[in-house]
């Protein structure tokens, strides 16, 4: 009979894969998140990595308990391992195994794979191999599979609604300028409001508004929105003009207080100021010329420590450095040349908006999918520091949720240029535009299911969204790079049996090996 604190190796060895499995999330489906904002070029790369490093955690913190209730105990049946609680544990430690083996290896390979799908099928995998088919809860499966169905198709309604308005009444007309500095306020507000009702609607830990009517957090989200709009058309929309339209050299904290900013010409560069930093940077040269040939130890050792500084920043900050552009690919080429393009100053005013849907999508990303990789781990504590199967009545310890949002966060920042680089540009043509739709659409029905604890994939609503952005860019199927969305297709249908598969063998091989008695 299992004892409080037992297997505790079970539960280091689930710690372990647990991080690498938020890990791989952050490495897979967070640069699905940003792939749209990157290659359209709102956001840098590093950029993106920074709000992530927020949003993601945020996300997480807030909003990750609910869909976390349906990975660690809507799966398998809790009561069948009534007697033997270890056995529990150990089906979500190799469960984890499974998911985070498939998820790192198609990371590695720049596959947006599902996450959800692997850590389902995880589960699955040890299940099946612990019980058979009855130690799958299959009424808990169909309800998930329905919505990997509806959740690509839901993400590409949205943002197709997002993206006609804009396409009809801001970009196609002939003063879409203008337009567009009526609508980047009225986004944002969108944007605000609808973030701020799932925060109070869906209750953060401790929230007495989590249990008020949905009037109150009604309220409450459209009066932020509002006041967010009126700030942004105030504020937003003439540092926004002044900048794009008239090259005015404003700076970023000119944005708080434009109204009183007078009109600033672009400096002028001269020819006698650039001679003098030509002849400055001679001398320097020639300073350290002579220093070199005084003192060749000295610059042996500061070539050395260079080298070593380098050699450290490459390593450790390698994903912020990494281009994720394919302009040599032909196919891809062709794609993008289908696409109908719009006036470039508008399509600048979208940047700033889609900086707000990068950051709603990453938080909506935080608060559905962290349960992918924590879900096992609370289940694992749970039965480790109780001795018992009833995970349903635990609440997520807040250390999990913070430990899972951590390990996202550094999965993005050191691999998750290998998957942005497949979705940022290569399935169709991104502009602004079209990735403030597609984000729109994506975090919308992310927060929505994850409202309903169904824990949906990410992938699919962005592949669903972006597939959409493509068929109404302009040049219909030759918007859309097919080959390669066959090839996501495809990492879709092998994720689920791949990751059960190696659950599975290892569940049956340290649950039937010999024991010492």
């Amino acid at each position: 009979m299992m004892e409080v604190g037992d297997y505790t190796f079970l539960f280091g060895i689930g710690i372990f894969f647990a991080f690498m499995d938020a890990f791989g999330i952050g490495a897979n489906d967070v640069a699905n998140s940003f792939a749209t904002s990157v290659g359209s070029g709102s956001i840098t790369l590093a950029q993106a990595l920074i709000i992530a490093c927020f949003c993601e955690f945020g996300g997480a913190y807030f909003l990750g308990a609910n869909t976390t209730e349906t990975i660690k105990g809507g799966i398998v049946d809790p009561k069948m391992y009534a007697a033997a609680p270890e056995l529990l544990m150990l089906t979500m430690v190799c469960a984890l195994i499974g998911s985070s083996t498939w998820v790192l290896f198609a990371s590695s390979r720049g596959w947006p794979v599902s996450t959800t799908h692997a850590i389902v099928g995880a589960i699955c995998g040890a299940g099946i191999s612990a019980f058979g088919a009855d130690g799958v809860q299959w009424s808990g499966i169909t309800k998930i599979v329905l919505s990997w169905v509806i959740s690509p198709v839901a993400a590409g309604f949205v943002c197709s609604l997002f993206f006609l308005f804009t396409k009809h009444v801001v970009l196609k007309h002939d003063d879409s300028f203008r337009r567009g500095l009526i609508a980047i306020p009225a986004y944002f507000g969108i944007a605000i409001m609808i973030n701020v009702f799932y925060i109070i609607f869906k209750g953060a830990p401790d929230s007495n508004l989590k249990k008020a009517a949905i009037g109150i957090p009604v309220g409450i989200a459209v009066g932020c929105g509002f006041a967010v709009f009126l700030w942004c058309l105030f504020f937003l929309s003439p540092f926004l003009r002044r900048k794009i339209q008239d090259g005015e050299d404003l700076k970023w904290f000119h944005l708080f207080y434009i109204p009183f900013v007078g009109k600033r010409e672009k400096p002028a560069v001269h020819n006698e100021e650039m001679s003098q930093t030509k002849s400055e940077k001679l001398a320097a040269d020639s300073i350290d010329s002579d220093d070199a040939q005084a003192n060749p130890s000295l610059v042996a050792l500061e070539k050395n420590e260079n080298w070593v500084m380098k050699k450290l920043k490459s390593t450790v900050f390698a994903g912020l450095y990494k281009d994720i552009e394919s302009k040599e690919d032909e196919n891809i080429n062709e794609v993008h040349a289908n696409a109908t393009k719009f006036d470039s100053d508008t399509e600048r005013l979208f940047s700033a908006v889609q900086v707000i849907t990068a950051c709603f999508t990453s938080f909506a990303h935080g608060s559905n999918d962290v349960a992918n990789a924590i879900g096992p781990l609370a289940t694992i504590y749970y039965i480790w520091r109780n001795a018992n199967i009833d995970v349903a009545k635990a609440p997520v310890p807040t250390w999990i949720l913070v430990f899972g949002g951590i390990a996202i966060d550094l999965g993005l920042m050191t691999y998750g240029y290998h998957v942005m680089k497949t979705l940022g540009n290569k399935v169709t043509y991104m502009s602004p535009t079209r990735g403030f739709s597609a984000e729109m659409g994506t975090s919308i029905t992310i927060l929505t299911c994850s409202k309903l604890s169904l824990p949906v994939s990410s992938t699919h609503c962005i592949t669903g969204a972006t597939t959409a952005i493509g068929l109404l860019s302009g040049g219909g199927f030759k918007s859309l790079n097919w080959r390669l969305l066959l090839g996501v297709f495809t990492g879709w249908i092998a994720t689920l049996p791949a990751a059960g598969l190696v659950s599975g063998v290892i569940f049956a091989f340290v649950s039937r090996s010999p024991q010492l008695l």
